[in-house]
């Protein structure tokens, strides 16, 4: 697994994270090239491209997700069998939603899925809160929030699935 991420902190565009994910990737790819390492063996773990949480223009979900596969497309080899992407502080909500509209475009190459926690286990966490008796619910929120990923995988996600059992 090779993980270069972009972090969401700061205030910079959509085209920014852009740029510095595509000068990252070819970096990594470069000394994976150099390092003679066979990309059919490995799963890159990386960012989407997004705009800064602190940007005054947000990004929409079809944006994140067009902008994101491209890049890709432009940088990751096809022997890469599969990308798998960080939540990166983004909401449980908008994490599946973003994953949902990258596989729901053309068929790519590489398999794309997830490597959420945060955007998995925040909501879990927050029903439980350390008490035996909120485990019962922390379980089911867990649980939605895996089933609600594992659709978005397969672009069959939408956020008319949320319900009071994930949030």
């Amino acid at each position: 697994m090779v993980e270069p991420e972009v972090m969401m902190e700061g205030d910079h565009s959509l085209d920014d994270c852009r740029v510095a994910t595509r000068d990252a990737l070819h970096a990594l790819f470069d000394e994976l090239h150099h390092q003679r390492i066979d990309l059919c063996g490995i799963i890159l773990k990386g960012n989407m491209v997004i705009s800064g949480k602190d940007s005054s223009q947000q990004a929409s979900v079809q944006e994140v997700a067009e902008a994101t596969v491209t890049l890709l497309q432009e940088v990751v080899p096809p022997a890469v069998p599969g990308i798998t992407f960080l939540s990166g502080g983004q909401s449980e909500v908008l994490a599946s939603a973003h994953l949902n509209a990258m596989n729901a475009l053309d068929e790519q190459p590489w398999e794309l899925s997830f490597s959420y926690a945060r955007a998995l286990q925040s909501p879990a966490l927050k029903r439980w809160m350390g008490d035996a008796t909120n485990v019962e619910e922390a379980q089911k929120a867990l649980y939605h929030r895996a089933h609600c990923n594992g659709l978005a995988r397969y672009a069959k996600y939408s956020p008319d699935m949320e319900d009071e059992a994930g949030r």
